[in-house]
């Protein structure tokens, strides 16, 4: 791609709308703009929006009347002259204007390239421009505020200390180097292993949020497993608070695996309710009960449900055979019943592992979804809430942190400066890799290439 093109896309999504936005980025965007207005002499002021009639420039056929925004470089979101044509979100009518400009000289801009050109005009770095992409996906608030934090710049303020730091430990050892006969004395390289334990232990604390982050971002699998009519279609449309599933007092009823997405606490929870496990002699049941095996193998957690009316079934006993190693917890069902006993989840798995409920009253709800967020909860390891939600900042910040226990560990053994320096710089390479200081064109290209045509 070249940065001296102009750019053009449709930044709002596909479809029928109120309003439709075309963006353009480059030095040519106003003279564009001026082609569509057939108004050489438009000079509109930076930062303020006008209201204009936009014709096609080959017929000159009136096509709109649009609201133009013109943000002069650098003060704009790509750093180059950008202008925004917020048309009537009709279809056909964006594409027309679309094509007027490309005919006109524009291009169509590549996957990320704005938010690209914002990076390489030093408008944001690479974990900001990740950020813009994490907030439009986010589908919660709670994802929001984390996006929001990371675009305001919180993860690149948060790793600026520690690449101080390190500087300032690589600067005696390079001395050292540099000046052969003054070897640094014992003291001062204890103190360095020192500051090299600190550092560890902050790159770690930060790595150790990805687990909470990845389920903020990406939600988090629940499959509702359990034989047939137990309930699991009850607890599922419960905790949707609506009659998603079909729900009978005839066994096997569910024959396929059915997700929704719920939030749970700002966590998105894709939950699956699944067919009930038995042996199955009807093929329809068979696959169902498949994809049930299927879902449990992708699930971050299992909601074994048990009807706690009826003593435990040698089908409990087979299923729970199948889960205990996962993450699950048990979920005794049909509290309502006279019948109902909570001794049962003592006969069976990790008795605090279990909650008891009612499908039917939706007794016990409440106390079932925290469970549900303890797995998400464990993971938080900071008081600031701040959270690592990219997985590539977390691989990152796991290899920077071994690049320092290599030295620290080179240290202990004695060893000469020069090898000492090479985890060092190492690391400091890997955090640059994060905000985009060292990262590679490679990795550039596939980080953008996520990124949606119009940002």
């Amino acid at each position: 791609m070249s940065s001296k093109d102009t750019i053009v896309a449709l930044s709002t999504p596909p479809g029928r709308s109120g309003i439709g936005v075309i963006r353009l980025s480059g030095e040519r965007s106003l003279d564009h703009v001026r082609s569509l207005l057939d108004d050489n002499h438009f000079s509109p002021e930076s930062h303020r929006v006008a209201l204009r009639k936009i014709f096609d420039p080959q017929t000159h056929e009136l096509l709109d009347r649009a609201l133009i925004t013109y943000f002069k470089a650098p003060h704009s979101f790509t750093g180059e002259d950008i202008a925004e044509l917020s048309c009537h979100g009709s279809p056909v009518l964006l594409m027309h204007v679309v094509d007027a400009l490309l005919s006109l000289g524009a291009r169509v801009a590549d996957a990320g390239e704005f938010t690209l050109r914002a990076l390489a005009n030093q408008r944001l770095n690479l974990s900001q421009a990740e950020a813009v992409r994490d907030l439009i996906d986010a589908q919660t608030q709670a994802a929001v505020r984390q996006a929001a934090r990371q675009l305001g710049g919180e993860l690149s303020a948060r790793l600026q200390p520690t690449k101080d730091a390190l500087i300032e430990i690589i600067v005696p050892l390079e001395s050292s180097l540099e000046f052969v006969e003054d070897d640094l004395p014992q003291l001062t390289l204890e103190k360095i292993s020192l500051q090299l334990t600190n550092l560890i232990l902050a790159l770690d604390v930060l790595a150790a949020t990805f687990r909470a982050g990845r389920l903020l971002k990406d939600g988090l699998k629940v499959a509702l497993i359990g034989r047939p009519n137990v309930g699991k279609s009850s607890v599922f449309n419960r905790l949707l608070v609506s009659d998603r599933a079909i729900v009978t007092e005839i066994p096997g009823t569910t024959r396929d695996s059915l997700s929704e997405l719920l939030n749970i606490d700002g966590v998105p929870v894709l939950l699956t309710d699944t067919a009930g496990m038995r042996e199955a002699n009807d093929p329809v049941e068979y696959l169902g009960i498949e994809r049930t095996r299927r879902a449990i193998a992708d699930a971050d957690l299992i909601l074994f449900v048990i009807d706690g009316s009826q003593p435990l079934a040698d089908e409990d006993e087979t299923i729970f055979a199948d889960i205990f190693e996962s993450k699950y917890l048990i979920v005794l069902n049909k509290s309502d019943l006279g019948s109902f006993n909570n001794l049962i989840c003592a006969g069976i798995g990790d008795n605090s592992k279990c909650v008891a409920i009612s499908a039917k009253t939706g007794e016990g709800l409440d106390a079932l979804r925290a469970a549900i967020m303890e797995l998400f909860e464990a993971g938080s390891a900071t008081d600031s809430g701040f959270l690592i939600t990219n997985a590539r900042h977390f691989d990152l910040l796991r290899r920077s942190a071994d690049a320092l226990r290599s030295s620290q560990s080179l240290i202990l053994q004695g060893a000469s400066e020069d090898l000492i320096l090479v985890g060092l710089y190492e690391s400091l390479r890997y955090l640059g890799e994060i905000t985009g200081e060292t990262t590679p064109e490679d990795v550039l290209s596939q980080i953008f290439a996520t990124f949606c045509i119009g940002k």
